[in-house]
């Protein structure tokens, strides 16, 4: 099998799945420079891919235009064009199988993603659990490229990308450019792999006395904005950036960042995809699903008691509420969480 020179990536959600494909392609556009990549993703998710070399991003319109099977055939005839000389299938959902399906009917070789289904099955079950490591979804994708005789090595080292500030963010008087940043996303989308909000001020409140440093806040959804909003106001060097600036202009705060405290969530693949130092406090998950940060070491993801509480992890996605395992991160303690934060702060 030869190499191809045109490959299409599909990748549609989620966030944080999406932000994972990104260092992997910048890995494999760095390993093969005349490879040209074209991701398939939402349009919320294409400004990840903007400060990769030769990946250029194609829209799925999944609400409208492609909905339904008659969407993703037009969405295929679509894609048609381009003349990709193998489809990569990083989602492996019904839609992108579908879609896969169309494609191969229209003359195009596809590879897909294994997701370890029955493994991160076994890892979480409360009988007879299998608790070890699992491959990493980083490894999955770059698994992919290999069957397209693309391999790629993760452990490639490339330089920590910084985006340029918009001039909005260079004019903002909240903003303390002089100030080093560090970013802190308190919130999960589920409930059992978020830090208590009382053991995460004590954190805040430990970090607004470094002086040296400015604190930026980060969230989605209106609840988030006006909580992340009203903890700001509590300190001084403090804003939240939730609400305030673009999308586009989030990312380069993140990207400007020494270091960001996130839960297992979508705001440390963001940091981790531009070789930002990420600490992760894990609750109801676990980094051995393969979840973790691009890049991460062991020592930075920050886990609950696994002797007091032996049957994490109890979900993948955290979305799985277990009896008397409601609290478990109570049991990490505020100092833990600086203790090792200021391994990155100087």
């Amino acid at each position: 099998m030869r190499q191809p020179t045109h490959i299409l990536v599909i990748r549609l959600s989620a966030m944080g799945d999406v932000a994972m494909t990104v260092p992997v392609l910048e890995r494999l556009s760095a390993t093969y420079p005349n490879l040209k990549i074209t991701v398939l993703t939402k349009s919320f998710f294409a400004q990840f891919f903007g400060h990769l070399e030769n990946v250029d991003v194609v829209v799925a319109d999944v609400k409208l235009k492609h909905k339904g099977i008659s969407g993703l055939w037009r969405l295929a005839k679509s894609l048609q064009k381009y003349n990709f000389e193998g489809v990569a299938d990083l989602h492996n959902v019904l839609r992108s199988r579908i879609l896969c399906g169309f494609l191969k009917i229209l003359g195009q070789e596809y590879y897909r993603i294994d997701k370890g289904r029955s493994e991160k099955k076994a890892l979480t079950r409360p009988k007879n659990k299998i608790f070890k490591p699992l491959k990493s979804t980083h490894q999955r994708y770059a698994d992919v490229f290999r069957k397209m005789n693309l391999p790629v090595d993760l452990s490639l080292e490339i330089s920590p990308q910084k985006l340029e500030l918009s001039e909005n963010l260079r004019q903002d008087s909240t903003l303390n450019t002089q100030k080093k940043w560090i970013g802190i996303a308190p919130f999960a989308a589920h409930k059992p792999k978020q830090y208590p909000l009382a053991s995460m001020k004590e954190v805040l409140r430990n970090l607004a006395t470094y002086d040296d440093y400015q604190i930026l806040l980060f969230g989605g959804g209106n609840k988030e904005v006006k909580k992340l909003k009203k903890l700001s106001k509590d300190f001084s060097n403090f804003i939240s950036v939730a609400g305030k600036f673009t999308f586009k202009e989030e990312l380069q705060l993140i990207s400007n960042l020494e270091v960001m405290l996130a839960m297992d969530s979508g705001n440390g693949h963001l940091a981790a995809m531009f070789g930002v130092e990420v600490v992760t406090i894990w609750g109801a998950t676990h980094p051995f699903a393969g979840f973790a940060p691009f890049g991460q070491k062991d020592s930075q993801q920050i886990l609950p008691d696994l002797e007091k509480y032996p049957l994490l992890p109890t979900s993948i996605y955290g979305n799985k509420q277990v009896k008397s395992y409601e609290h478990v991160m109570k049991d990490i303690s505020p100092e833990r969480v600086l203790a090792t934060l200021n391994q990155f702060i100087k």
